[in-house]
Parts: structure tokens; C-alpha cells; sequence
């Protein structure tokens, strides 16, 4: 009993005294989420959906709002390069099947799983929502013109919105908007506008996410999140923007609402540690 307590104590220390900035930590995550890129909130079930990178099987986690793994399921896919998760009114859920590190993908994809299928076992089915980027004419291009990466997508109003990753090393901060429709298909993905942010590392973008009201776009950084307001339509970067720093770095991969003012966030396990869930409060 005296090892339990002191083990306990020793944990409590521990959380305490790290220093997380801005955000609020939730819960360590399983091992089983130690490469962590997607998160999204189910509004219908209240719980999290979430899903690794590439190099890991094809599966997504069911999680509790405390970060507790509820259930697995394993999809009828390979994931090339998971890197983010989106869903729409009817609890459908898409994910982005597009990391491009090196632009030189010619099979990018969304998948889409519907709700009812996703909670009845493994082997699950997906529809394919296949893309191209309409100004990539070379795999890969030039360095100078490697913007055709991305991590982040979002739903609204039946179009998936994929925000760009820079790899140009001078611009990193710099995303594009492009959408395609939100149903099975091979696209050309329409292109809206772009947006840069900073030019450092941690300026890439890494995540996005919109709010319940629809009335909040924001994308992740390593450090920071951007909010965007009072857009026009979808395009997004239309209207303002306002950067909130965490005061803290690390590998943070996923953002999800968890209402109109709150954000689940996710990181990847960095060396010998795991990865987390942390909450974070937009404030105006």
C-alpha cells in the first residue's frame, strides 16, 4: 500500500510540476496512440476518434473524453500516411490519407466511413474520395516548389476543405485552401486562396479543425493555434485571423472542438515519454 500511495504521489509531482503554458493536460495516452495525427470529437457518442500516422496499422481508436481507450477498429485499408480526421452531420468520418512529405503522391485519398458501419466490427469498408492538386504538374517538384504536403481537413456543408503543409524550407508557414466534394470520386481539388503564417519550422500546419457553429476555422502549429473569423463563405482566410501561443512546443498533431470556445489537442509520445491529450481555451 505505501509503494501505491508513494507512486501516486510521485505521478501527481510529476504532472504538477510540468510545464504545459497555455494548455491544460487531460490525460497520457495510450501506447497504442504514441504516433497520434488525427483527433475528432463525436458529437452523437461524446467520445474521440483517433488514429496514428504512417508505419502503423490501419485503425482507428475509439477514446473517452478522459483519454481512456474504449474500442479499436480496424479498416479494410492500408494507411500510406493518416494524418488528420474529420466528420460530418450525420457522424460519417473522413480521413485524410494524403502526407505527402516528399510531393511526389499520385494516390491521394480521403476515406470515408460511415457511422453505422464503423460500430459494427473490424474489416471495416470505406469509399474512396480520390484527388489531385489542380498546379502539380511534376512528382516531386523543384524544392522551391513543394507545396502540395498536407496534414489538416476539415467538413462543411458537404465539401471536405484541405489545408496544404509547406516543405519549402524559407516558407513554411505558407498553407493553401482546396476543397472536393464529400463523396466518392476522383477530383480535381478545387483551389480557394492560401495564407502564410511565419516562416520558421514550428509555423507548419499541422491540424485543423471548425467549431459546431461553424463560426471557427483553426489550424495547429507546433506552438500555436490560428483562429480564423468572419470569413466569406468557405473561403476562410478571408476574414481575421488571431494567433494564440501555448508558451509550450512539442509535436502536437491533432485539434479537435470539444464546443465553441474549447479544443482537444493532441502530440505525439516524444523520446521515452507518450503522448497527450490537453484541453485549450480560445479566448477573444
Amino acid at each position: 500500500m505505501k509503494k501505491l500511495v508513494l507512486l501516486l504521489l510521485t505521478t501527481l509531482l510529476i504532472t504538477s510540476c510540468t510545464n504545459y503554458g497555455q494548455l491544460k493536460l487531460v490525460s497520457y495516452l495510450s501506447e497504442d496512440l504514441k504516433e497520434v495525427s488525427g483527433v475528432e470529437k463525436s458529437n452523437d457518442l461524446n467520445v474521440l476518434w483517433m488514429h496514428n500516422d504512417s508505419g502503423n496499422a490501419a485503425e482507428l481508436f475509439k477514446v473517452s473524453t478522459q483519454g481512456k481507450i474504449l474500442q479499436k477498429r480496424a479498416l479494410a485499408v492500408k494507411n500510406h500516411d493518416w494524418e488528420d480526421i474529420t466528420s460530418d452531420n450525420e457522424g460519417n468520418i473522413y480521413i485524410a490519407d494524403f502526407g505527402n512529405n516528399n510531393n511526389k503522391r499520385k494516390n491521394l485519398v480521403i476515406l470515408k466511413v460511415k457511422q453505422e458501419n464503423l460500430l459494427n466490427g473490424d474489416n471495416v469498408g470505406v469509399e474512396k474520395i480520390q484527388f489531385s492538386y489542380p498546379n502539380q504538374a511534376k512528382f516531386p517538384p523543384k524544392k522551391k516548389d513543394r507545396f502540395f504536403d498536407a496534414e489538416s481537413l476539415i467538413y462543411k456543408d458537404g465539401f471536405l476543405y484541405i489545408f496544404t503543409k509547406s516543405r519549402v524550407k524559407s516558407k513554411q508557414g505558407k498553407t493553401m485552401l482546396y476543397k472536393v466534394p464529400a463523396t466518392k470520386g476522383e477530383y480535381i481539388a478545387k483551389y480557394i486562396s492560401e495564407y502564410t503564417n511565419c516562416d520558421a519550422i514550428h509555423c507548419a500546419i499541422t491540424a485543423a479543425a471548425i467549431s459546431p457553429d461553424k463560426q471557427k476555422v483553426v489550424l495547429l502549429t507546433h506552438k500555436s493555434v490560428l483562429v480564423y473569423t468572419n470569413f466569406k463563405g468557405d473561403d476562410f482566410f478571408s476574414g481575421d485571423v488571431k494567433e494564440h501561443s501555448f508558451n509550450h512546443v512539442s509535436q502536437k498533431e491533432g485539434v479537435t472542438f470539444k464546443n465553441n470556445t474549447t479544443l482537444y489537442i493532441t502530440d505525439e509520445a516524444a523520446k521515452g515519454g507518450n503522448s497527450k491529450l490537453y484541453e485549450f481555451v480560445i479566448k477573444d
